[in-house]
């Protein structure tokens, strides 16, 4: 087929005739846009499965499913509004011709579909996408038209021409950019952007066809027509069904691809999820079982290890050796240089530790200063030389910010199965042991025995029963021993000493259960009993005409430390309507200058409601002089391990005579404990010390002795004389 004469006018020439004359139907023009817009659509929703395809030849693929579908749009609308021209008649059912224009519809719409799915798109990219829709659809028409036999030459209006791709390619940018900008909107705009876009690109090649109808005027072949009525709405409806099927063949695949990519991103963002989720459980895991300082198992972690541990000796029917670890006074590290420097020695104690283990032996800080080890020992003499490797490495000194310091530890060992068959028994008794070492002196091991165990046990029964008598205030009773005033001759003070009547154990003295009740906690608890009960006391002997006598009450080093003593101390005189010159409280000297701080403070105000004030035990602490004088203390006791050897003993009496001048160089008086023989009550006088009390003058006895003792009192002719 020859290439026809193409000419660009300014005006028709006057023996030219319009392509086309014939009136176009209605309902051709709707079916031929409503094509359009469908081809258009399609090929939005390929672009979008173009911008998500993840493999090349896919991106590919929908690219030329996208070309297809543009170029077979372009060329239905072409091709139903020119079947009622009855010019056109015989082309329109030209296979050759139409086939070769819906390749050029195709070609042109490839290029196309390269430019526009590109990613986002910016305004120059879609300029020229809109640009290149406009162009293809004037090729389209262009081509269509030189098909045509009847037609021997074209002449084209240039301003129709450029009128057509001036509202093609508005028409398309505007359609692109409201594609362009509907992923920012919800599902539902989303969508109606997208109609509006197709209608707006369908519209774009409804301009090139109309605006290049009108400008194309031919010089036609006169040839016989072959007009079939009807024959064109038959073709229209063939045309029409056959891409409404490839039009949904289209979608159909758009869709189920749209589908599987959401499928894989919602199994991508579920595996995701799960990868997190083993993450976070992995780290909570770590959180849980791990000690977050020292990076050892916890606690919990060891309950863990312990149990699997365990079972496998179970099993292999194995010794497993437990060793509890203790630092020695860490607690005045923390007190003294901080928490922070204590965090940093934990770190430093803990690799100490974990260089003399073996590398299958498991460490775990148990809480505090707490560790504990367990360890596949043949028997307790391994586990002791294990202890005593931790023990050698604590004796290096640790340096932290500058400071050299040397912590020791005290170790408590037990063994599976020997010792305990669960890990809360194993843990209790290493812990028994542990206690033990450090009672003993700290800076060692112990191993349990049967006999730690049973001393435990009557311990803990010990606990409860003094726990039940403090409640029903039965069982506990106060016992008074004299005290002589050497210069008057007179009883002047009593004092008070705790005794527990066992229902079982009969009547215990104060060292088999005070202890016990500063250990767990409720010393001040009985302290306060005692307090309240001397008052009470003091205020019966009123009633009984010895309103001059003084009673000391002990308080123990713990209490000391409590600022609410002195609260209880004046609502116990006040229940009991006793004048507090009648009370004294006596503390040890080891109590005293151990929280001497807060001690002095405590005394003081103490000593300015009444309240007397003595040091117990005198002799036997490290008390310094310096706060001796501060101290605002009425009396010393003498301890009695300087009084029982004299006066045989040279240099107890050199220290009994020493502390007597130094008490009333300092205007206090001194007490003598411990007194049984008249040689040591002669040897006191000489040396002018102030009262005694001992087994020479009574024993400890309870109230209702007390007060017949009190009655019949005399001092004999044995003492009268050293008076």
């Amino acid at each position: 087929m020859d290439w026809f004469d193409l000419r660009f006018i300014q005006h028709m020439p006057s023996d030219g005739h319009l392509l086309e004359t014939s009136h176009q139907s209605l309902g051709m023009m709707l079916l031929a846009f409503l094509l359009a817009c469908i081809a258009c659509y399609t090929v939005l929703e390929v672009i979008e499965r173009i911008s998500q395809a993840q493999q090349p030849l896919s991106r590919w693929l929908w690219r030329i499913v996208g070309a297809l579908c543009l170029g077979s749009g372009s060329w239905v609308l072409h091709f139903i509004n020119q079947l009622p021209a009855e010019e056109y008649a015989q082309s329109a059912v030209a296979a050759p011709a139409n086939f070769s224009s819906l390749c050029v519809a195709t070609a042109s719409a490839f290029v196309v579909m390269l430019s526009i799915s590109k990613g986002h798109a910016k305004p120059a990219r879609l300029f020229t996408s809109a640009l290149l829709i406009s162009l293809s659809s004037t090729v389209l028409h262009l081509f269509a038209i030189t098909q045509s036999p009847q037609v021997i030459a074209l002449f084209y209006s240039p301003l129709l021409i450029m009128a057509a791709l001036a509202f093609a390619c508005a028409f398309s940018y505007a359609a692109l950019y409201s594609y362009d900008h509907q992923h920012a909107q919800s599902p539902a705009m989303s969508r109606l952007s997208r109609i509006t876009a197709s209608a707006a690109l369908a519209l774009a090649i409804e301009f090139t066809h109309s605006f290049g109808v009108e400008a194309v005027v031919a010089d036609l072949a006169s040839t016989a027509s072959t007009d079939v009525p009807g024959a064109e709405s038959h073709m229209a409806l063939i045309v029409s069904c056959l891409a409404l099927l490839g039009f949904a063949a289209s979608l159909i695949a758009a869709a189920r691809d749209k589908y599987q990519v959401v499928n894989q991103s919602n199994v991508h963002r579920v595996n995701s999820l799960l990868n997190q989720l083993d993450h976070a459980r992995t780290s909570l895991q770590q959180a849980a079982n791990y000690d977050v300082l020292t990076q050892h198992l916890n606690r919990r972690g060891l309950n863990l290890a312990f149990t699997e541990k365990l079972l496998k000796h179970q099993q292999t029917n194995t010794p497993l050796g437990v060793l509890v670890i203790d630092i020695d006074h860490f607690k005045r590290i923390n007190d003294s240089l901080g928490h922070a420097i204590g965090d940093s020695m934990l770190k430093v104690i803990a690799e100490r530790v974990s260089s003399a283990l073996r590398n299958d032996d498991v460490l775990s800080r148990l809480g505090g200063d707490e560790f504990c080890v367990l360890a596949s020992l043949k028997s307790k003499d391994e586990a002791r030389v294990l202890a005593g490797r931790v023990l050698l490495a604590m004796k290096e000194p640790i340096v932290i910010n500058g400071r050299c310091m040397t912590m020791t530890t005290s170790i408590g060992i037990c063994m599976f199965p020997e010792d305990g068959n669960s890990p809360d028994e194993l843990l209790k008794h290493a812990e028994l042991a542990l206690y033990q070492a450090k009672g003993s002196g700290r800076n060692q091991m112990h191993v349990f025995s049967s006999q730690l165990k049973a001393k435990a046990s009557v311990e803990l029964l010990l606990e409860e029963e003094l726990h039940t008598a403090l409640r029903s205030d039965q069982g506990l009773q106060l016992f008074y021993q004299p005290i002589l005033n050497l210069h008057s001759g007179k009883l002047s003070k009593l004092e008070a000493l705790v005794r527990w009547q066992h229902p079982q154990r009969g009547l215990l003295s104060p060292d088999r259960f005070i202890g016990i009740a500063e250990a767990n906690g409720f010393i001040a608890e009985l302290d306060n009993w005692v307090l309240r009960r001397a008052c009470c006391d003091l205020s019966r002997l009123a009633d009984e005409g010895h309103e001059h006598i003084k009673i000391a009450v002990n308080c123990s080093a713990l209490n000391l430390g409590r600022k609410e003593l002195a609260t209880e101390v004046s609502e116990a005189l006040l229940h009991f309507s006793v004048p507090a010159q009648r009370l004294e409280l006596e503390v040890t000297e080891n109590a005293l200058m151990g929280n001497i701080g807060q001690a002095i403070d405590l005394l003081q105000e103490l000593r300015a409601q009444g309240v007397s004030l003595s040091i117990d035990d005198f002799g036997t602490g490290y008390s310094s002089l310096a706060y001796l004088k501060r101290l605002p203390i009425d009396t010393l006791k003498i301890d009695r391990s300087f009084i029982q050897d004299i006066p045989g003993a040279n240099e107890d009496m050199e220290i009994v005579q020493a502390i007597i001048a130094m008490a009333h160089s300092l205007r206090l008086k001194v007490v003598a404990e411990g007194v049984e023989t008249p040689e040591q009550l002669d040897l006191l006088a000489k040396l002018k010390c102030d009262s005694i009390q001992g087994y020479l003058l009574s024993r400890p006895i309870p109230m209702q002795q007390l007060l017949t003792f009190l009655a019949d009192f005399k001092v004999e002719s044995s003492l009268a004389h050293h008076l």
